[in-house]
């Protein structure tokens, strides 16, 4: 069976052998025939809110909130739209920034590719920095006490908008609400908190789950202590298509667009499967490692105890350099001695999130990984480096044998099964 992977730009086609494959994908949803009408009608009737014309005054400073460079939202589409919906408000009163949230800053190159080369000279875009308190102010408090700081820029701001799409979300339940901003606009020290290794660790903090989900539940908190004035979130098809737009009140707008999101990209499994293959859905999700474990965790789902998750992910980024998630993977012997200091009590270090839920899965099953990485730096992460994923899955099946299911996830964590 051939299959095409998403991967990079270009894609990855594979043959898969065997008797009994079964592809996983999303139910398609055309894109909008016309994108731009259709963000025009739901900004003039929201949803649980006043017109966006209305909400923004011409006098009034308005912070938007993007996704960083890892998260495929047609920025450089909507942000046009945006302000042509807001013409009476001064180019000059304006700032966008860039929720980067732990990751690095894009570079003006970058930043130029997701927002457009107009609106990058027309308006002031700017990177978040987590790590400088000088470009930092206080938010407010959360429901726990804890004092919550986030980018100056958007604090000092008379109103508010983020930009997002809606997707299930590995320990969130579903990406954008209130997500755009936290953690994406706040200070190092509230997200390592959001990241603690008992909310990680949490089984409700998983894919598809929106309600009694700890780390949704931060995530509403914290990123309430300084309510939205308007959320933008769209959802997207695998040709990167906007198929809907739910925008308005930032709760009222979100759930609708989770349940969008869980009717058309959670499909069920009736049993575990002993080789999933997966991707990470292509750029600009697969441009490191650190970002490929959402792909191994959609995998994960549905995988048996003991088998073989494949993922194919360009990781043309590395790790990357920057953070602890290298150090995380290469400095421990296995990935039960990597849950062994996490779970240490009192440990905190940044990036041990995404290492935790990577040990995690290599504890269940082995993970092989196709990509532009090293062989040796993958299997100083404990990780297999895969040459060629169709002639891994034949040396598989020589093994447990040609009627042994196979799950293809072509489209990565764009799809999540789950067992039914």
């Amino acid at each position: 069976m051939n299959i095409n992977l998403q991967y990079g730009t270009t894609g990855l086609p594979i043959d898969v052998p065997g008797n009994n494959v079964r592809i996983i994908e999303p139910t398609f949803v055309p894109g909008l025939t016309d994108e731009a009408a259709a963000f025009a009608q739901v900004a003039a009737a929201p949803l649980g809110g006043r017109p966006l014309r209305e909400i923004v005054q011409s006098h009034e400073r308005l912070a938007v909130v993007i996704p960083d460079g890892t998260r495929p939202l047609p920025s450089d589409r909507l942000l046009p739209w945006l302000f042509k919906a807001l013409p009476h408000v001064p180019d000059a009163n304006i700032v966008i920034i860039n929720g980067t949230g732990s990751h690095r800053a894009n570079t003006q190159a970058e930043l130029a590719q997701m927002v457009g080369a107009d609106v990058l000279s027309r308006y002031r875009v700017v990177n978040h920095d987590a790590h400088d308190p000088s470009t930092l102010a206080l938010a407010g408090t959360g429901p726990d006490g804890r004092k919550v700081y986030m980018n100056r820029e958007y604090v000092e701001a008379d109103k508010r908008i983020a930009l997002g799409f809606i997707e299930p979300h590995f320990m969130a339940g579903f990406s954008g609400g209130y997500k755009g901003i936290f953690p994406a606009i706040a200070d190092i020290n509230t997200i390592m908190h959001y990241h603690r290794a008992q909310v990680i660790g949490d089984p409700r903090s998983t894919w598809g789950r929106l309600h009694d989900n700890p780390t949704q539940d931060q995530v509403r908190a914290y990123g309430q202590v300084l309510p939205l004035d308007f959320l933008l979130n769209v959802t997207l098809n695998r040709k990167r298509q906007i198929t809907r737009f739910f925008c308005g009140d930032p709760l009222t707008a979100h759930e609708a667009g989770c349940a969008f999101a869980k009717s058309t990209a959670m499909v069920a499994c009736p049993h575990p499967y002993p080789i999933v293959v997966t991707s990470n859905s292509g750029f600009p999700l697969d441009q490191n490692l650190y970002q490929t474990v959402k792909g191994m965790s959609a995998a994960a789902q549905i995988v048996a105890d003991g088998g073989l998750i494949l993922a194919a992910a360009r990781c043309n980024d590395g790790f990357p350099a920057h953070g602890n998630f290298r150090e995380f993977l290469t400095q421990h012997a296995s990935p039960q001695a990597i849950l062994d200091t996490i779970n240490t009590p009192g440990f905190s270090k940044f990036d041990q999130w995404q290492a935790q839920l990577f040990a995690l899965i290599a504890n269940r099953a082995k993970v092989g990984v196709y990509s532009e990485m090293a062989d040796v730096d993958l299997q100083a992460a404990h990780i297999e480096p895969v040459k060629d994923i169709s002639a891994r899955l034949t040396l598989e099946l020589q093994k447990r044998g040609l009627d042994t299911p196979i799950a293809v996830l072509p489209e990565g964590p764009m799809t999540i099964p789950y067992l039914a």
